[in-house]
C-alpha cells in the first residue's frame, strides 16, 4: 500500500440510485472506472448555484415580445398593414431582452 500512487482513501455513501446515476454519468463521460470520474469531477469540476430570477424576468419579456408579435401578425394579416409604432415597439422590446440576456451571460464565470 505504501507504493501505490493513491494510499489515501475517501468513503461516500450513497442509495442505490445515485450509484446507477454515477455509474451511468461514468460510461457517459468515458471513464474506464468509477473512482477516475469521481477524482476527475471532484479535482476539476466546477458546481454552480444559479439564482433564477432573472431567468424569471427574460421568460416573461420573451412572453410579452411573442404576445405582441402575435398581434401584429393578426393586424398585418386583416388589414395588409404594418405600422412604424409596431416595429419600433419590437425592435425595442427585442433590445431590452437582449441586455437582459447579455446581462446575465456576463455574470457567469
Amino acid at each position: 500500500m505504501a507504493n501505490r500512487e493513491r494510499p489515501l482513501n475517501i468513503h461516500v455513501m450513497v442509495t442505490e440510485e445515485e450509484k446507477e446515476i454515477i455509474e451511468e454519468r461514468t460510461r457517459i463521460a468515458g471513464f474506464r472506472s468509477t473512482g477516475a470520474y469521481i477524482r476527475k469531477i471532484a479535482i476539476d469540476g466546477r458546481i454552480f448555484k444559479i439564482d433564477p430570477t432573472p431567468l424569471r424576468e427574460i421568460s416573461s419579456q420573451m412572453t410579452r415580445l411573442s404576445t405582441n408579435i402575435n398581434q401584429i401578425t393578426k393586424r398585418v394579416n386583416s388589414t395588409d398593414n404594418i405600422y412604424k409604432e409596431d416595429v419600433a415597439e419590437l425592435k425595442e422590446m427585442t433590445d431590452e431582452l437582449w441586455q437582459s440576456l447579455k446581462s446575465i451571460l456576463s455574470k457567469l464565470p
